[in-house]
């Protein structure tokens, strides 16, 4: 598999066009989710004294040597369509650290597989952590063990974790896993027990532990609508949610508060559409009156020969929800491009029940994993004048759309160009980024 060199990435949060693609900064953005949380940030992550171990990795990040963490966990760890199926928290631990200690020369390896749990990670760990040669591994288990474990058993697997990994060498930081909404297989008293068991093996053996769900439970408790927007669903985090855990875990490795300057931009989009039209291979369209034609024309300007197969959907007449049920079709249409809308009917629904289904829509919009690609486009309104009230829920969608990873469209304040040019030099802009 081929890494990222990290050292080679942009600086963080380098993204002026999308800065200026709407009201918000990308730091505004999060800043509004998570400016809660940041404030108790010294008090939810584990100040145990660093070990020899996580002391030479520290060492390490400082002066430049070769640094190779694994991130060692189940879904909440792994690249899935709750973060925008490309990148995880453990790519955003790497820029947290690579800001943190800017001669760092990192190896970031993720390691994390959705269902797993401590007894799945011993099955794995030889191949997928053990033959790695790590520095620093990242432990994060506990949320299916809920399901399947009493806590003495998770504990005595957990352990088993930590010895192997140690045995190499390795430095270990524990993770907690996050504070959830009810579900009746993972109801938070009983994970509150699986929480507090990693925090006693921690303490017990001297591990910094990155209490993830501490800070998760506090800012539930103040604002849960905010919170939500950090979350994909009941359990998972998108990428907003996933930021603020590559800040937890990083103050864990670094011994010593850390936040990102700027939010970490969203990736690089239409790779997938832009490499194919280079190459003369049609490109599958899944797309919304008018962008069925919009963007199938503004991207034959830039490739003359290009060859596009449409399917056109219906959002103008549908609800929020019938969009949702209409997207779960979208990974059965291995499209290329997937042109997510902003239905008109949208705002019909109340603002938390808009929330959640716009997340839901996103996320069948996106591919399950890693494993396949395709490029996912969000456009909010781009004509027509909005009331107070529906900007405020095109508001909510700028704060969603970034937990997906995504780069979105949308016209800015006093933009006077029709959506043709607005689209056009959108693409241009992602082309030029492609090429580059």
């Amino acid at each position: 598999m081929v890494r990222p060199n990290w050292k080679q990435r942009p600086p963080v949060g380098s993204n002026s066009a999308q800065k200026s693609n709407s009201m918000f900064s990308h730091s505004r953005r999060i800043g509004l989710i998570m400016a809660l949380t940041i404030v108790a940030s010294t008090a939810c992550f584990g100040q145990a004294p660093a070990t020899d171990a996580l002391a030479k990795v520290q060492q390490r990040l400082a002066s430049g040597e070769p640094t190779k963490i694994v991130c060692f966990g189940d879904s909440i760890t792994g690249v899935y369509y709750h973060t925008g199926s490309k990148r995880a928290w453990c790519a955003m631990l790497g820029l947290m650290l690579q800001q943190a200690y800017p001669d760092a020369n990192l190896q970031m390896i993720n390691a994390g597989v959705s269902g797993h749990t401590t007894e799945h990670a011993l099955a794995r760990i030889e191949r997928d952590v053990i033959a790695q040669k790590p520095d620093l591994v990242v432990i994060a288990f506990g949320m299916n063990d809920v399901t399947r474990f009493t806590t003495d058993e998770f504990e005595t697997k957990l352990r088993e974790i930590i010895e192997r990994c140690q045995a190499t060498g390795a430095a270990v930081v524990l993770c907690t896993p996050n504070a959830v909404l009810f579900t009746e297989r993972r109801p938070e008293e009983k994970l509150i027990r699986f929480v507090e068991t990693v925090r006693k093996v921690g303490a017990n053996l001297h591990l910094p532990v990155a209490d993830i769900f501490a800070d998760w439970k506090a800012s539930r408790s103040q604002d849960l609508f905010a919170w939500k927007l950090m979350m994909s669903d009941e359990l998972h985090p998108n990428m907003n949610g996933h930021v603020r855990l590559a800040e937890l875990i990083g103050s864990s490795v670094a011994g010593r508060t850390l936040t990102f300057d700027e939010t970490p931009a969203p990736i690089e989009t239409l790779q997938v559409t832009l490499d194919r039209l280079a190459r003369g291979v049609l490109v599958k369209v899944v797309a919304p009156a008018p962008y069925d034609k919009i963007f199938p024309a503004q991207l034959k300007k830039l490739y003359p020969n290009a060859q596009f197969e449409i399917v056109s959907w219906p959002a103008e007449e549908q609800t929020i929800t019938d969009a949702v049920n209409w997207a779960k079709q979208v990974r059965g249409l291995k499209p290329q491009l997937v042109i997510a809308p902003l239905p008109p009917q949208a705002f019909s629904a109340s603002k938390e029940e808009f929330a959640n289904q716009y997340e839901w829509m996103l996320k069948y919009c996106m591919p399950f994993g890693l494993g396949t690609k395709w490029d996912v486009v969000p456009v909010l309104p781009l004509d027509g004048d909005l009331s107070a009230a529906e900007q405020e829920y095109v508001d909510v969608a700028a704060l969603i759309v970034p937990g997906k990873d995504l780069r979105f469209i949308q016209r800015n304040d006093g933009d006077e160009r029709s959506p043709d040019e607005i689209v056009a030099a959108w693409i241009a802009e992602q082309k030029e980024r492609y090429e580059n």
